[in-house]
């Protein structure tokens, strides 16, 4: 049992006084402490969000504005009630209302005007504008974000631990940035409650005053317009500090330090700027008219601070490191023992313009990161992928990259030298070109180095090239990985797994199982995006299969059994998955249209029906995706795979599961019903 904390229960035990607050009468003694809490509170407030280095340290900022919204609200009940019924709201609130203000009515309501109109025309609004775009941006940019994790973690900079703790922080972003959203709007209200509640005070306490008590009419403008005026501004100087928090919090853009030492930081290296302008000041001081000695005194000693910087860079450029001018040929060839007419499982050749990315004197690190990628892949497939080799193509137009799997050209890109990628949907105020990110579709634009910081402010994600292109090798290889496998690689899988399961190889050496054999299972399982890591499962169930039956889908029925439930895992969200299912009847006629065409299952329907089956379910497979999820195809085992060849025969790669491959704890959630007999009256 979780050992009780005695802290959880000062947020709503303050939750439940604010409400008490509301309809019990406070004592003035308990409301002075009540507002002095009140700016304490605000103080420290701002001071955190000064102090910040990200707004996610500060995730909590939205409730507190609404419970300290709330707060100060109850403030003000309580503290007109006193007014309206003893003519005094405490010590704090008279102070406010007789030396603050001087003791004058309209002194105090100008004052208090003049704060009303800074926290809601100026910094409310511009705070509330800043969360709204804040927040589209951000939902804007997840995608984009999502990539560029995915780019990390296939070039290995990442592991899963690290992936993972990046896409919760874009998640809390995204819901920081809405909440904050929302937030800005109990400001903006509670600063017109403020003006609405001290107008109501000034008529109340004047009509209790003079119609209820039967004070002479000055006198009632001293005793109860003074204390309502008091009363407004205790309430509005702290809504005013968290106004200032919420505008500070929302327009945090670097997380490198607090936005003291930050602000202090840019403008240390800016000496000639503060010598301009502290020569500029010192200037006007001497024109006839205006007073010389505050700006002469202020532009001299700005002069002479931007000087002191100035000659603190000369220092600090004097003992940099000076670079080496010279960069040496780039060498394509990465292994000269490698003859030129051998033929390579996977290229990637490079447009000359490119061999940057290859040089690690021009800090180029594209084949370490390519080693990185063999690592990950090996680790998500469960197989050891064949060397990339890399080499320079001068026939390739500028920025151009193309991947070969055994000589064939399957993919080609682009990543021009001096170019970043801005991937997101607000890119048309950005220079560059326009394109499509290769892996995920998504609208891009490649654009030049200085436009970098102009893209990260209007919320798109900017992508590195070799990020763009280790992300695009990576899909093409999964997509292939089937084309990859060799039965050296089958016999090397098959030696390492002997030494932690020799049972289980000695078996299928005595059933008789052919390298052939287990090649093909393999290759079907890579083709449908299964990894096989768990290789002793799926050997046991095939050679228990083996007995009965050597036909290929048999045997990839058999594998895909051992595996079971870890076939759903890549496509549960939240132990929920999305479903698309075909209706009894529907299965029962594709059953009934199963032929064994050279020892492999296929559905043999007309063209019609074939194409009205793979249109529904690209339909539903869209209208998932619009709702953010990942829809998956489940039928009975008998058609699985049947189905499975026909929908990769007209390029629809939903995934497809058997029935029996998906948990019972697993929520489903059905995103729509196929039905053949629909089908057939196209």
């Amino acid at each position: 049992m979780p050992k009780f904390n005695r802290a959880s229960l000062l947020v709503p035990l303050g939750v439940v006084l604010i409400v008490v607050m509301l309809v019990i009468p406070l004592p003035t003694s308990v409301l002075d402490i009540a507002i002095t809490l009140n700016i304490t509170f605000a103080m420290i407030v701002l001071t955190v969000a000064l102090r910040v280095k990200d707004p996610l340290e500060f995730s909590a900022f939205p409730s507190v504005l609404l419970l300290a919204t709330m707060f100060r609200l109850a403030l003000n009940v309580s503290a007109t009630r006193l007014v309206l019924l003893h003519g005094y709201a405490g010590s704090v609130i008279s102070s406010f209302g007789h030396f603050v203000v001087g003791g004058s009515v309209i002194v105090g309501l100008v004052v208090f005007l003049i704060l009303f109109i800074i926290q809601f025309v100026v910094i409310t609004n511009g705070a509330g504008r800043v969360a709204e775009v804040g927040a589209r941006f951000t939902l804007d940019a997840m995608p984009g974000k999502q990539m560029a994790i995915d780019a990390d973690l296939n070039a290995g900079h990442i592991d899963e631990a690290e992936a993972r703790r990046r896409r919760e922080h874009i998640a809390r972003e995204a819901d920081f940035y809405g909440a904050m959203d929302g937030a800005s709007k109990f400001v903006k209200g509670d600063a017109v409650a403020a003006v609405v509640i001290t107008l109501i005070n000034l008529l109340g306490g004047f009509i209790v005053g003079v119609l209820q008590n039967h004070l002479p009419i000055t006198q009632a403008i001293d005793t109860y317009s003074l204390l309502s005026v008091g009363d407004g501004l205790v309430s509005q100087i702290p809504a005013l500090l968290m106004s200032l928090s919420t505008g500070l919090v929302v327009t945090r853009t670097s997380n490198q330090a607090d936005f003291g030492l930050d602000l202090l930081s840019q403008l240390g290296k800016q000496g000639k700027a503060l010598e301009l302008g502290g020569g500029v000041v010192a200037f006007l001081g001497l024109l006839p008219g205006l007073p010389k000695l505050p700006f002469i005194l202020v532009g001299l000693g700005m002069f002479a601070l931007g000087r002191r910087v100035s000659l603190g860079q000369a220092r600090d450029d004097e003992q940099g490191i000076t670079l080496p001018t010279d960069i040496s040929a780039v060498q394509t060839s990465q292994d000269p023992a490698v003859s030129d007419s051998a033929i390579e499982a996977i290229e990637l050749d490079l447009a000359l313009d490119l061999l940057d990315i290859v040089d690690p004197l021009a800090g180029g690190d594209l084949l370490e990161r390519i080693k990185g990628l063999r690592k990950k892949l090996a680790t998500e497939l469960g197989i050891t992928l064949p060397p990339v080799r890399t080499r320079d193509n001068i026939s390739l137009p500028q920025g151009t990259y193309v991947v070969k799997i055994y000589e064939v050209e399957v993919a080609r890109g682009s990543a021009p030298q001096g170019r970043v990628l801005a991937i997101g949907d607000n890119l048309a105020s950005l220079p560059g070109e326009a394109t499509v990110e290769p892996v995920f579709q998504i609208p891009a634009k490649w654009i030049p180095l200085s436009a970098k910081a102009q893209a990260t402010a209007i919320g798109a994600t900017v992508v590195d090239r070799v990020s763009v292109l280790i992300t695009h090798l990576a899909e093409v290889v999964r997509t292939h990985a089937a084309e990859l496998v060799t039965r050296q690689q089958v016999k090397e899988l098959l030696d390492e797994l002997k030494k932690s399961a020799p049972v289980v190889v000695d078996e299928m050496a005595q059933s008789q199982i052919g390298l052939g054999e287990v090649q093909r299972v393999i290759k079907d399982l890579l083709q449908e995006g299964v990894s096989i890591r768990n290789l002793a499962a799926i050997l046991e169930s095939v050679i228990d299969r083996s007995k009965v039956s050597r036909d290929p889908d048999q045997l990839l029925d058999a594998a895909r059994a051992g595996l079971g439930y870890q076939l759903a895992l890549p496509y549960i969200v939240n132990n929920s998955l999305a479903t698309i299912e075909i209706d009894g009847q529907s299965e029962h006629y594709l059953y009934g249209s199963i032929h064994i065409n050279e020892g492999r299952s296929v559905l043999v329907l007309s063209p019609e029906e074939a194409a009205a089956l793979v249109r529904q379910i690209e339909e539903f497979n869209e209208n998932a995706a619009r709702q953010g999820f990942d829809a998956v195809v489940v039928v009975s085992f008998r058609i699985r795979t049947p189905l499975r060849r026909l929908l990769d025969s007209y390029g629809c790669h939903v995934p497809v599961l058997a029935d029996r491959d998906v948990s019972s704890t697993v929520r489903v959630v059905r995103v729509g019903v196929v039905r053949v007999d629909a089908t057939a009256k196209v």
